[in-house]
């Protein structure tokens, strides 16, 4: 309540009758007066001043109410105003949603992009735009079919649009499903909870896509027509697309273009024989260079025409053949080639013989297969004395081309002929059985009528019978085919006094079927074996042992043995030693030897042959034939020798001595190194040693001597030095070294 004035109101539409405000008389004024829009549901009480709504506002009808009131007096006059009442409707959310259609219908092609709207749906809604109450949120509430676990369609929650989810975009295929039903909800309230909703049905046919490859292109090489040539067309699913071509393979030129509407061309000629397919792909992209749909694969196969000649695989084919190849048989093949493609008509080559040269002993001796090139013998067998080698011309064409191509037949020798010997029987010879090894004992000669200088009429002979250990060898020449018989081994009269040898003379290359080796091709020969007075034989060329060197006198050290090859008794024996004065060993009979002196006497280090070995000839005596045999002694080395001091060097000290000056003394052994290889140094227990001198180990054979003063009163002194050798037995030496004192030059030596 309050006194009249200018006065405005918000009031939500609907509600019902109810009071807005109450004006307050102010004398002399005694009623109220309104008048305006008050569209028969507002009005005033004139004595009250209640402004009142007796009914319900709506705001889709009227959106405002503009009123005027006044105060009157008791004679009706305007006391007051008139005031501006204004009343606003507030919409309320009383109006749902509603489609423009009750039902929708939309085509989208198979393969469109995902994403990209084909149709729209639109509703309207009655409340206050400017309120949540007429915000519309579009969704898809069922899909009919479903064979997917995803959505194959997805709409703009905003503006309805409907596109291909990318689930569709792959899977959606009219030879599968083409019509699709969806429900689709619109909520106002801007989708949120205590909305309205409507819902529609949207039916979608599936068409084939526009967008896809074109089955493979046949293009003629080599053609005459105007280029660039159309040979196909692509179209987008969408329009206002770019076309592009991109190569799958790196060449140097891509003969392919395609123009703004998606036909393709070929640019120029193609040449089967260059390249036979070509494979690239068609894009379509938008205007931001974003491809629109997926690259197509076009594969074009360059169809072969016949523009090629037959060409023959060598520029002569010479084929060879054996003289006993019969009548039909297969000799050799002649190989053509066509570029034009495989297994067609236009390589398709055919071979005929056109001329023979000789054409003798008839004219047509071989045929060729026409389809394969297959060289037969007509019906007779070559021979090579009628003629080695055939001249032929053959013909390969194929349906428009012709080519000659150049064949050589050479006839073969074959096997066919055995060797014959010129003597069937040798006779014999008569040798000593000390013949020497290589020596020729015959000459024999077989012939062979096969073609001269080939594996046919090479002669190899061969001892096939009486010769069990290859006492002998023979060796052919090669031009003349004239053997050798020769000694391979030793001949021995005892052993095998006698040889009969059969011979046979074959040929390295195989007879052909139907021909054996006869009797033409063997010979036989003997060989008689005469005796010779051999000498005795040792059973070992060396003998040989080892001894210490202080072996006792008459000490057995080695028996002997021989025997005669004719079984005669060995009558003499004796020993010879070689490099040794006087006599230090005896032959016994059976063949012992005894030493006969000290050995020490002899010596380790005596020079025989072999160094530290003794070397002996035993001679046998069976009449006059003598044998002998090395006999080898080697000495082993005992511990015999006591250790002395090297005096290769005088040991001086320079006067006057100094406390640090030393020298360098070294202990040597005639015995072998086993036996010294560690010495020991010690001072002998003399007085006038110990208080001049003292001795300190440098190595295992070298001391150092060391003055302990250097008040020295003599030029010479006695040094009495103990070496042991440390061997077994060890031996001990007392060795007396001198040593001098004296004035040392300026190279450091005495003077």
């Amino acid at each position: 309540s309050g006194p009249l004035k200018d006065i405005n109101f918000s009031v939500q539409e609907g509600g019902g009758p109810r009071i807005l405000h109450q004006f307050i008389l102010e004398p002399p004024a005694v009623s109220f007066r309104v008048s305006g829009e008050k569209d028969g549901i507002i009005d005033i009480e004139q004595k009250t001043g209640i402004l009142y709504i007796n009914g319900s506002l709506d705001w889709e009808t009227k959106q405002v109410h503009k009123l005027k009131v006044e105060s009157l007096d008791a004679t009706g006059n305007v006391v007051k105003g008139p005031c501006d009442v204004t009343i606003y409707v507030e919409d309320i959310n009383d109006n749902p949603p509603k489609f423009n259609q009750t039902i929708y219908f939309g085509t989208v092609r198979q393969n469109s992009r995902p994403g990209k709207p084909f149709m729209y749906v639109h509703a309207t809604d009655g409340d206050d735009p400017k309120t949540p109450h007429a915000q519309l949120s579009y969704s898809i509430l069922h899909h009919f079919p479903n064979p997917y676990d995803k959505m194959l369609f997805q709409i703009d929650n905003k503006t309805g649009a409907i596109s291909p989810s990318r689930t569709g975009s792959y899977y959606l295929d009219p030879q599968k499903q083409d019509t699709f039903t969806l429900v689709v909800s619109v909520k106002d309230m801007a989708g949120m909870t205590n909305a309205f909703t409507s819902s529609v049905d949207v039916i979608i046919f599936v068409k084939e896509s526009l967008w896809k490859a074109p089955s493979t292109i046949h293009i003629k090489e080599n053609s005459t027509q105007v280029h660039p040539l159309n040979i196909t067309k692509v179209q987008s699913n969408e329009p206002g697309v770019i076309y592009d071509i991109f190569e799958k393979e790196k060449l140097p030129r891509l003969p392919f273009s395609i123009s703004e509407n998606g036909d393709i061309y070929v640019t120029e000629p193609l040449d089967r024989e260059e390249k036979d397919t070509y494979t690239f792909f068609v894009v379509s992209k938008d205007n931001m260079g974003e491809l629109v749909d997926k690259p197509l694969q076009i594969h074009v196969i360059v169809d072969d025409i016949n523009d090629n000649p037959p060409v023959c695989q060598k520029e002569l084919t010479v084929i060879e053949v054996q003289e006993n190849e019969i009548g039909g048989s297969d000799i050799g093949t002649m190989f053509a080639t066509d570029m034009d493609k495989k297994d067609t008509l236009n390589s398709r080559l055919r071979f005929q013989i056109i001329s023979q040269e000789p054409e003798f002993p008839i004219k047509d001796l071989f045929y060729i297969q026409q389809d394969t090139g297959v060289l037969q013998l007509t019906g007779r067998s070559l021979s090579k004395r009628e003629s080695a080698t055939y001249f032929l011309k053959v013909q390969v064409s194929d349906p428009v081309f012709k080519t000659i191509c150049d064949v050589e037949v050479h006839v073969i020798d074959i096997n066919d002929q055995i060797p014959i010997f010129e003597n069937s029987d040798y006779g014999s010879v008569t040798v000593a059985e000390n013949i020497p090894i290589g020596t020729t004992l015959l000459e024999i000669q077989a012939t062979d009528g096969d073609e001269p200088a080939t594996g046919s009429s090479l002669i190899i002979y061969q001892v096939k019978e009486g010769d069990p250990n290859d006492t002998f060898i023979i060796e052919t020449d090669s031009e003349t085919n004239r053997g050798f018989i020769k000694i391979n081994k030793a001949l021995d009269f005892e052993t095998m006094p006698e040889y009969n040898l059969v011979i046979n003379a074959t040929n390295p290359e195989p007879l052909v079927p139907g021909v054996q080796y006869n009797s033409s091709s063997f010979t036989t020969f003997k060989v008689f074996v005469t005796n010779v007075d051999e000498p005795p034989v040792f059973l070992k060329p060396v003998y040989k042992t080892e001894v210490s060197e202080d072996i006792p006198v008459n000490t057995l050290v080695m028996t002997v043995e021989a025997y005669d090859p004719e079984g005669d008794s060995v009558r003499d024996s004796k020993i010879v030693l070689k490099g040794v004065q006087g006599k230090y060993a005896q032959y016994l009979a059976c063949g012992k030897i005894l030493f006969l002196q000290k050995s020490h006497l002899l010596g380790r280090r005596w020079t025989c042959s072999g160094g530290q070995q003794l070397t002996c000839s035993r001679l046998l005596d069976n009449a006059a034939q003598k044998s002998k045999a090395f006999l080898i002694l080697q000495l082993l080395d005992v511990n015999d020798n006591p250790p002395q001091i090297a005096t290769d060097n005088p040991t001086f000290f320079c006067y006057p001595v100094s406390g640090g000056d030393r020298t360098l003394i070294q202990a040597i052994d005639a015995d072998e190194q086993l036996f010294y290889s560690k010495f020991t140094f010690s001072l002998a227990d003399e007085m006038n040693t110990r208080n001049n001198w003292e001795l300190s180990k440098f190595n295992a054979t070298h001391a150092y001597l060391s003055p302990k003063h250097a008040d020295f009163e003599e030029t010479t002194y006695d040094v009495a030095i103990i070496l042991n050798d440390n061997g077994n037995p060890p031996l001990v030496n007392k060795v007396n070294l001198k040593v001098s004192i004296c004035k040392c030059s300026s190279e450091n030596s005495c003077f």
